[in-house]
């Protein structure tokens, strides 16, 4: 069994400074510059993927973590490339670098693209993380976790993270002064310094989140087209559709009609965007799926045409998409010989095929901008893709 013992203390200095505080707040000197901590830590007893230190400011989390892991803790790294995918060791390839940052939520492709200092907070914790990830052997020791981001982005974050550590058999350690993480990194052990104590925690339930879906002004696209991969060019005529998260706008998707030869009722997903802070958790699935039912029950065919690889891949596993055409770069061409340029793209078909909103009156309401419609919770059951590349599209 391992136990941390440790005792940290300094030598007081002797200034004046130092004495005439130590008089006026009555602070005895030697006693109050020694700290010790003595805890079992029994992280032999079972398999264990993610642990979690946590405690108030000046508790002691950065000295037991390095106290125990001097050699793995992870120091800053150095970002002085023109973009943050460049940062990353040369020899990692882009297609490792692309699945370690869907895999944290990290999704937004221009920003990749960009120098770590124009990142906002949130990207920059979470490309720090996919680096850790990435380039760290493990234990991965990661202090300050979540520390300097907003508290939405922490949960999501936490929670995008340590499905990557589970499915890959990781072992992280966080340390972190914010106990709101703890049901979304769902550590499997817990360590308090204040309180000196450690316990083993049990796998649960993240909380759900309530998401709402309605029509949202053409407008709405301008919020969300900087963090688009593609142009951000949106047809004048695409319905849009908005994802709200507890409350605050998260996904978007705009529809347009397809025209085709043949089927006269063909709906095309044409732009999808998970604002950063909400990425990680599936949202942009539970859109689309969610307006594939509604579609469905109006009496139409709903399609998306995916060109990211881990946005493929999660189409291809939910059991309500099916496939039409595999990956490539396809098109047609109308009577003038004119190529369709948005099939041009490297991407997939997918058709939805679940089952249609229960209410068809309701789904026509809500898809004419009369009504918003509650939809389920973001499961993490397979039912509803919640991959973090999943919003990457």
């Amino acid at each position: 069994m391992q136990t941390v013992d440790l005792v940290v203390g300094i030598q007081t200095p002797a200034s004046m400074r130092v004495r005439q505080v130590s008089s006026m707040f009555d602070c005895p000197l030697e006693e109050k510059q020694t700290r010790h901590w003595r805890v079992n830590m029994p992280l032999d007893e079972r398999p264990w993927n993610i642990g979690l230190i946590v405690g108030p400011s000046g508790s002691g989390k950065t000295a037991i973590a390095r106290y125990q892991w001097p050699e793995e803790i992870a120091a800053s790294f150095k970002w002085d490339a023109p973009s943050v995918i460049d940062d990353f060791a040369p020899s990692h390839t882009i297609e490792e670098i692309a699945n370690i940052c869907q895999a944290v939520g990290f999704n937004t492709i221009p920003a990749w693209m960009r120098p770590f200092r124009v990142l906002s907070n949130g990207e920059q914790f979470r490309v720090s993380i996919a680096r850790a990830l990435l380039e760290r052997s493990d234990p991965i020791v990661i202090d300050e976790f979540t520390s300097v981001v907003d508290r939405q982005v922490a949960k999501i974050a936490s929670h995008a993270v340590q499905k990557y550590v589970r499915r890959n058999n990781r072992h992280l350690i966080a340390c972190s002064c914010h106990f709101d993480i703890i049901e979304w990194l769902q550590p499997d052990w817990v360590l308090s310094p204040a309180e000196q104590t450690f316990a083993w925690r049990s796998l649960q339930r993240r909380p759900d989140i309530g998401v709402e879906i309605r029509r949202v002004p053409y407008e709405t696209w301008s919020i969300f087209a900087p963090f688009h991969y593609m142009t951000a060019k949106l047809n004048r005529g695409a319905a849009c559709f908005g994802l709200f998260a507890d409350g605050r706008l998260a996904t978007f998707s705009g529809v347009n009609h397809m025209p085709h030869p043949k089927v006269k009722n063909l709906k095309v997903v044409s732009r999808t965007v998970t604002l950063p802070d909400f990425q990680g958790i599936g949202l942009a699935f539970v859109l689309n799926e969610t307006l594939g039912a509604l579609y469905k029950a109006a009496g139409f065919r709903f399609r998306n045409y995916p060109a990211h690889p881990a946005f493929i891949r999660g189409h291809d596993r939910s059991p309500r998409w099916a496939l039409c055409k595999r990956p490539g770069r396809f098109g047609s061409r109308s009577d003038t010989g004119i190529e369709r340029m948005y099939l041009q793209r490297p991407c997939a078909v997918f058709e939805y095929v679940g089952d249609p909103w229960w209410d068809t009156e309701e789904a026509r309401r809500v898809l004419g901008g009369i009504r918003m419609v509650e939809t389920r919770p973001v499961e993490d059951d397979g039912s509803v893709s919640a991959d973090a590349a999943s919003d990457a599209v």
